[in-house]
């Protein structure tokens, strides 16, 4: 075969890039979340309660890790789900990989009759919220997070900044970043995940 038919299919840039050394670019790091569930024993609740709020102070002050958290089950459940969110996989293999989460998963044994596993990233970390359905359409998403940077910026711009005019450039910008990442991760997101929850989820359908 020629060797011209070998590079037919090849893009331009993508030949130019190789030629003169340039790498392909590779995508950026996207945040992580991951959810841990696990049916408690009835007569181990308070001390798994006690065992996983330590659990999440140690995860919490791991490099990169963005929030952990406790959801407690419901009156006719004794399913609790750990909540784990990291800005990319390299801090969350970190944390996975310690030797404080292996001493601390030695102790939890025996407190737990079932134990399941999930994990998500990109936009739709900012959509799980325990063991739930799956994210939907990534442009659902997509919309659903512009709507909600929208609504937290636009707020912030008309309550909070005029009154800090005279706070440094930078100042201003850490604030406006910190409000909405947290208020996205932990108020608004939840709300609309759950007011759009059909509109994210177009398959699920009520059997006929």
């Amino acid at each position: 075969m020629p060797c011209h038919a070998l590079h037919r299919d090849v893009s331009v840039p993508l030949r130019l890039r190789a030629r003169f050394g340039a790498g392909v670019p590779t995508p950026p790091a996207e945040p992580v979340t991951v959810t841990v569930a696990r049916v408690v024993r009835p007569d181990q609740r308070a001390a798994f309660e006690r065992w996983a709020d330590d659990v999440l102070r140690v995860a919490a002050g791991f490099p990169g890790n963005l929030g952990a958290s406790l959801l407690h089950p419901g009156p006719d459940s004794s399913e609790y789900h750990l909540v784990y969110r990291f800005v990319n996989d390299a801090s969350l293999a970190a944390w996975e990989r310690s030797s404080e989460r292996r001493s601390a998963l030695a102790h939890v044994e025996d407190m737990v009759d079932d134990e399941r596993y999930n994990r998500v990233a990109g936009l739709e970390s900012f959509f799980t919220r325990g063991a739930g359905p799956q994210p939907g359409p990534r442009w659902r998403l997509t919309l659903l997070t512009i709507a909600a940077v929208f609504l937290i910026t636009s707020l912030l711009q008309l309550l909070v900044m005029p009154h800090l005019a005279s706070w440094p450039l930078g100042a201003r910008l850490i604030l406006s970043a910190t409000v909405v990442v947290t208020g996205m991760a932990h108020v608004v997101m939840p709300v609309l995940t759950r007011l759009f929850s059909r509109w994210l989820h177009p398959s699920r359908r009520p059997s006929s």
